[in-house]
């Protein structure tokens, strides 16, 4: 600009018809402002002279053609830009070398964009969702099978084992019996309603008895010793006109020897030996 003032406030020669520029209301001829006040450009390390557009970011300042990405090298003037170390980079060279990648669609996370982590990874906010309903987990209980997310409500519709007794969702831990999962609790003994969890059982019709409700409803009872016959006594057992014996129970009634696999009579009630029969 020219000058009203008359002489410069550093070198006091006389601005009159001469570019100068002002500083603090003192007037200043281009060279003696330069070499003042010039800020040194962080790219090529001269000064930015006053008839030059000055760029700073964080105190440092660059030539309006030095402001560019230090990888690429294109003009970072008016576009968005990121800093990592002190060196800038246009977003995408900076995307490309530190931003990080989503887990779902494997695309970059632009800086700036909010990203969702969880177990080590990062995510888009879009594509952090629920993989059946597709809305959006964001910090609410997530379920992970089969490295798909899944809100809860959805992972129990689709995947929970629900129990054969309440119906409701069972979280952790069950019982399963002939296909068909239990809660612990609701594992009992359909007689006496005892809690069967590690203990012995009998079914019949699908539902579990212990073994003392089950001889009483449902197992035959031997025709010597009149005690059931269960799964869970002798791995043997006699049946003969509708009657049954335990294996060991299957003596001669006279004698007392085994007729397990031997030929044997009948009279009355009572089974023989051929011996004792004969006699």
């Amino acid at each position: 600009m020219t000058s009203s003032h008359t002489d410069c406030h550093y070198c006091l020669q006389s601005l009159r018809g001469r570019k100068y520029a002002l500083r603090d209301e003192n007037a200043y001829c281009v060279t003696c402002y330069d070499s003042l006040y010039a800020n040194p450009c962080e790219e090529c390390k001269q000064p930015i002279e006053c008839n030059s557009k000055d760029l700073s970011y964080k105190g440092r300042h660059w030539h309006e053609g030095c402001f560019k990405c230090a990888k690429c090298s294109r003009s970072l003037v008016e576009k968005p830009f990121a800093a990592k170390d002190d060196v800038l980079l246009c977003t995408e060279c900076y995307s490309d070398e530190y931003s990080s990648k989503c887990f779902h669609c494997q695309k970059t996370i632009m800086p700036g964009s909010r990203k969702m982590e969880f177990k080590g990874s990062f995510w888009h906010e879009s594509c952090f969702v629920c993989q059946y309903c597709r809305q959006p987990l964001g910090t609410k209980p997530l379920i992970t099978k089969d490295n798909e997310n899944y809100c809860v409500s959805c992972f129990e519709k689709q995947f929970a084992h629900h129990c054969y007794s309440c119906k409701k969702v069972i979280i952790s831990g069950g019982v399963i019996c002939h296909d068909q999962p239990w809660h612990k609790e609701c594992f009992l003994c359909a007689g006496c309603k005892t809690q069967l969890s590690g203990q012995r059982f009998i079914t019949q019709d699908e539902y579990p008895y212990c073994v003392d409700c089950f001889s009483k409803l449902y197992a035959k009872k031997c025709a010597a010793c009149k005690k059931p016959i269960t799964a869970l006594g002798s791995a043997k057992y006699i049946s003969f006109e509708e009657r049954q014996w335990h294996g060991e129970c299957f003596n001669c009634a006279k004698c007392s020897v085994s007729l397990v696999g031997q030929e044997f009579l009948t009279l009355q009630d009572y089974i023989l030996c051929h011996e004792c029969g004969s006699a």
